[in-house]
């Protein structure tokens, strides 16, 4: 089925362009989110028309999440965790504590959108990648320190 798209999605593509998924996806998932319209001739000569709005819409978004970017940028969060020898922390730190620890701060970001470069499982200071947006991603600075007590 070809449908157009009114979202920027990463597995699909940008607001506007026409796009080919299966049928079962577009009628169960896209078209009830509002994320896409069929592709058909009347959709087709409506997308020609608002296809500037759409791309004053896709850099009002761009220009959001480069906002949001350089606020994540800017902050760091501190983990405590309780630590053995070695520094080594019991467990290791996830992205869901460092989306609640985001969220303390008043940025909510999904742990799906944090990327850990690998398992921390030490005392120390790392970096995790942010996706903010399709097309802008921003480094936070995770401080893990030992639990007092």
């Amino acid at each position: 089925m070809r449908v157009i798209l009114k979202e920027d999605l990463e597995s699909l593509g940008k607001i506007g362009e026409v796009v080919t998924v299966r049928s079962g996806y577009a009628r169960n998932f896209l078209i009830p989110k509002a994320l896409c319209v069929v592709a058909n001739e009347s959709n087709r000569k409506e997308l020609d028309h608002h296809k500037r709005i759409l791309e004053k819409k896709r850099e009002k978004v761009l220009a959001a999440a480069r906002l949001l970017a350089a606020a994540i940028g800017k902050l760091h969060v501190t983990i405590e965790k309780q630590a053995g020898e070695e520094n080594r922390i019991f467990g290791s730190v996830t992205t869901l504590e460092v989306a609640e620890k985001l969220a303390a701060q008043s940025v909510v970001i999904e742990r799906r959108h944090i990327h850990l470069p690998e398992d921390i499982k030490k005392l120390g200071i790392y970096q995790a990648e942010i996706k903010v947006h399709s097309e802008v991603s921003a480094n936070l600075v995770v401080k893990v320190v030992a639990k007092e007590g």
